[in-house]
């Protein structure tokens, strides 16, 4: 019987998603809000809504989501956008799996049934990218999936370097390379509320398949 696991959630600017995302966390999960340099009064939202803050001032989403990872304490920890693309009560299917010891790492394979939810580039990147993984790696991915789960202690062994967009995937590559198992799940991709600073433009994109690139090029 899972007791705590911490929910790491960049944020930057994301005060209107909070109430309703939060509002959705499950009975023994802790949510702990980075605040990346919100200006709309995130962090003041998140407390008023039962989340742990962390102030990261350095940004860049590998900074946020790492500093929640140094400031969380339970033994799983998992990760999930802050931005209401995502209900958090999908997270127990993703952390099962880890706390179970079936698998080391758990990804959420998004699954969207909701026009605009994922844009058009922003998924053709990202089958790009996992195809990528699939054949410079073992592991079967079909998604870079931000909600994720896995054991903090493993995490932090892992030394994860990259403080942009790339964190994510460094850490598939990670442990790929310590021959962790990864599983997928699949979880609901909703309309992200606000316009996103990656997905939701172009520029953005670029910007993060060009981090993961040099990730990929790296681990090759």
């Amino acid at each position: 019987m899972i007791t705590t696991v911490d929910v790491i959630l960049p944020c930057l600017n994301e005060a209107q998603a909070l109430p309703t995302l939060l509002a959705g966390l499950p009975p023994g999960y802790r949510a702990v809000v980075v605040d990346n340099g919100s200006t709309d009064g995130s962090a003041r939202i998140a407390r008023e809504h039962g989340a742990t803050v962390v102030t990261e001032a350095r940004r860049g989403f590998g900074s946020a989501a790492h500093a929640g990872l140094l400031a969380s304490t339970a033994d799983i920890v998992a990760f999930c956008d802050a931005d209401g693309s995502f209900r958090l009560s999908d997270l127990p299917a993703v952390v099962e799996p880890v706390a179970a010891e079936a698998a080391d790492l758990v990804l959420g394979r998004r699954r969207t049934g909701v026009h605009g939810g994922w844009p058009l580039h922003a998924r053709a990147a990202n089958r790009a990218l996992t195809a990528l993984i699939r054949a410079r790696t073992p592991i079967r991915l079909h998604d870079l999936g931000p909600m994720r789960a896995a054991r903090r202690e493993q995490l932090l062994a892992l030394d994860l370097q990259d403080r942009r967009s790339g964190y994510p995937l460094e850490m598939v590559l990670a442990a790929a390379s310590h021959g962790w198992r990864v599983r997928e799940v699949d979880v609901d991709y909703l309309p992200r509320v606000g316009r996103s600073k990656v997905t939701g433009t172009l520029t953005g994109t670029v910007t993060a398949v060009r981090d993961m690139s040099r990730l990929l090029a790296a681990a090759r």
